[in-house]
């Protein structure tokens, strides 16, 4: 039986992939077999980076790929307004299309027998067994404190909800669709259709438009019975710790590990976060954004010589655009 992480990137988010892939080196392992989901074909970078690990590959397989965008496509046709929403919104089909390629995990020509699906805005920062070993009794495994949120994830608006799950369930089963491991095979083309059947008989209205690919694939595992098992509540509270850059009591130590609650975390996903920061920090612009260090510790994690001296005051990441840029973008003149 072969392990493996998935990733999915393109050269848009080079530097959080080299910093993704050195610490699955530093804290999984450097034998940890890695597949690089292609997101899209801007693969330059990524193809040259991916040539000095002998531990990485790509999946760039359009015939896969293709499946999982016509299922993808199938399901969002069955919304009473999804793609109208879109197209009026400037976009052309379905909305990130290509994060659909993550599915791609599940194909039966999927290199690795189990898995576990990582953002490339994540890094991770310790072994993965804990998370490998519950795959033996379960068939998908999360970690993360999303169903706080199910807002994210599910219209709760919608009268159809709860006729489809409980709320236990949506207490305790909705994941962040940034995390989460299970086996090759899942989600045969059989089960896709009938998925696609109970859409199409009004239960596409529980699904969230503005995060349409985490959506479809709690509504996935959720229809299906896979009965996501989630770390976060299942784990003894003195072993369970937070994973989100949102919170702000982590600790990165002398050590080089990430803590919280003077327990070493799995991993931390800086969700919500731009990649421009992560490009602009790393060539050299003093932008502040939460646990940056550990961002640039693990980004030139083998090349120190490389790494920016930050100088002068730091920016915030999330300050508000000069009178200048609010000026010119009244006028059209930028973004």
């Amino acid at each position: 039986m072969t392990d493996g992480i998935y990733t999915l990137a393109n050269d848009g988010v080079f530097d959080q992939l080299v910093a993704l892939l050195n610490s699955i080196e530093a804290n999984a392992g450097k034998d940890m077999p890695v597949c690089v989901i292609a997101y899209d074909q801007r693969l330059e970078r990524t193809r040259a980076e991916i040539a000095q690990r002998p531990n990485v590959t790509l999946m760039d397989d359009e015939t896969v790929f293709a499946r999982w965008e016509a299922f993808s496509t199938q399901v969002w046709q069955t919304h009473a307004h999804a793609l109208d929403t879109w197209k009026s919104q400037g976009i052309d089909g379905v909305y990130r299309l290509s994060c659909n390629h993550r599915y791609a995990a599940f194909d039966p020509e999927a290199p690795f027998d189990r898995f576990i699906y990582l953002d490339a805005d994540t890094l991770v920062l310790d072994s993965l067994d804990l998370v490998f070993n519950h795959l033996d009794h379960h068939s998908f495994v999360t970690y993360d404190f999303q169903f706080q949120h199910p807002k994210h994830i599910f219209n709760l608006e919608s009268p159809r909800l709860l006729e489809i799950f409980s709320q236990e369930r949506i207490n305790t089963e909705i994941f962040c669709s940034g995390f989460y491991a299970s086996h090759r095979g899942q989600f045969p083309a059989e089960q896709r259709d009938w998925l696609v059947s109970k859409l199409a008989e009004g239960e596409s209205d529980v699904l969230y438009l503005r995060a349409p690919n985490q959506s479809v694939l709690n509504y996935m595992t959720m229809r299906s019975q896979l009965s996501p098992h989630n770390l976060a509540i299942h784990l003894p509270a003195d072993q369970r710790t937070g994973n989100s850059v949102t919170n702000s009591s982590f600790e990165f130590r002398a050590d080089r590990h990430m803590y919280h609650n003077d327990r070493r975390m799995t991993y931390m996903h800086y969700i919500g976060l731009s990649s421009k920061l992560f490009k602009q920090i790393s060539t050299g612009e003093n932008i502040d954004f939460p646990y940056r260090d550990v961002f640039l510790h693990y980004r030139f994690l083998h090349t120190p010589n490389q790494k920016p001296t930050l100088t002068g005051k730091p920016k915030p990441y999330n300050a508000p655009p000069s009178l200048a840029k609010r000026v010119m973008r009244k006028l059209g003149l930028a973004s």
